[in-house]
């Protein structure tokens, strides 16, 4: 029988989702709760995703792949400069973040690299891992760059080869739903090797995180907010009822009096024409793009940023405003990496 999991799950993410049909107990009755990986119930997910989701973006490992990096024509950063963390002499305590991951090695050192680093800080008697669940993006970085990033179960085995005792996991992912599932699944399948096993939880889980990123995006771009500018945040998005999440922080930026920010999403809705619509119904100048996503991916630069016609600067930008763009995720922001460490404490005191 497989060891249970101390897991620190939400409800009050289901909470948000009651538009969508889903119900469940507000958000001050959450509480530890001890699952087996294997019978935890699934749930939707938007992962900070440089692609598109991963069942989709399986197709693109094709022959043709390489042919395509050949063509890449575009500077992502000096690899070399990013700790990849997959150190062996870990000892008996390890604290493993696990993200989806991203290519582009500037993004991903000020934002998976940073949180790593602050949680480093916090837990000095932990030893900080990494582990991306994209292999798409490892094999790109590893063929690109000749960095290897350890995939879930390669970081899992180098903790069981290491002899860890009390593994830690938090994943830097915006929400609680099936990426999330699938990798308590994942860790739960190799439980038995570790003494214990706890999970910190996503980025949007209470109605507290909820408050915490809006207070830290809209003091991000205070500066920018004169009157005559939209400040637009893109999200990646799922058709997945999770996709409420966008829906929850939109609602919850017009109530406090931030009704010239918007909230859109790249795969679902909102969609770029629907904040398009909204932009328009406001007397608004400007506009300034940034991605509500932890790195600032592949859709940070191309689908928002780029010059393409469908991009969300040139959708603006035809439209007749002046753009900016803020090509920046949300691991850069230093409130939202103490949320990711306050995450991690709360999994670390759940220890028995």
């Amino acid at each position: 029988m497989k060891r249970k999991l101390a897991v620190i799950m939400s409800i009050a993410m289901l909470a948000a989702l009651t538009g969508c049909g889903e119900t469940a107990a507000p958000a001050d009755s959450q509480s530890e709760e001890s699952v087996t990986a294997e019978t935890t119930a699934p749930a939707e997910t938007e992962a900070e995703a440089e692609t598109t989701e991963p069942e989709e973006s399986a197709e693109e490992e094709t022959g043709t792949e390489a042919e395509e990096e050949d063509e890449e024509n575009y500077e992502t950063g000096d690899a070399s400069l990013d700790n990849v963390r997959n150190q062996d002499e870990i000892g008996e305590k390890e604290l493993l973040v696990l993200s989806f991951g991203t290519s582009f090695n500037d993004s991903r050192r000020l934002t998976i690299g940073a949180i790593e680093n602050d949680l480093e800080k916090a837990f000095p008697d932990y030893s900080v891992r990494r582990g991306f669940t994209a292999n798409i993006i490892i094999d790109h970085v590893n063929r690109r760059d000749g960095i290897l990033i350890d995939d879930v179960d390669a970081a899992l085995q180098r903790a069981i080869d290491n002899n860890v005792k009390t593994l830690v996991v938090q994943p830097t992912h915006l929400m609680d739903g099936l990426e999330y599932n699938d990798l308590l699944e994942q860790v739960g399948a190799k439980s038995d090797a570790f003494d214990k096993v706890v999970f910190g939880k996503p980025l949007l889980t209470s109605d507290d995180d909820f408050k915490r990123v809006e207070t830290a995006i809209t003091d991000w771009t205070k500066d920018y907010d004169d009157g005559k500018t939209a400040i637009c945040f893109m999200g990646h998005g799922t058709e997945a009822a999770s996709n409420a999440v966008y829906q929850k922080m939109q609602d919850l930026l017009t109530a406090d009096g931030f009704k010239n920010y918007y909230v859109g999403t790249v795969e679902a809705s909102p969609s770029v024409d629907d904040v398009l619509k909204q932009v328009q119904a406001g007397d608004y100048e400007r506009v300034i793009l940034e991605p509500l996503m932890v790195v600032a991916g592949d859709h940070a630069n191309n689908d928002m940023a780029g010059d393409e016609e469908d991009s969300w600067k040139s959708v603006f930008e035809d439209a007749g405003y002046k753009v900016e763009c803020l090509v920046r995720g949300l691991g850069e922001n230093e409130a939202i990496r103490k949320l990711y460490v306050e995450h991690a404490q709360a999994a670390i005191d759940s220890i028995q």
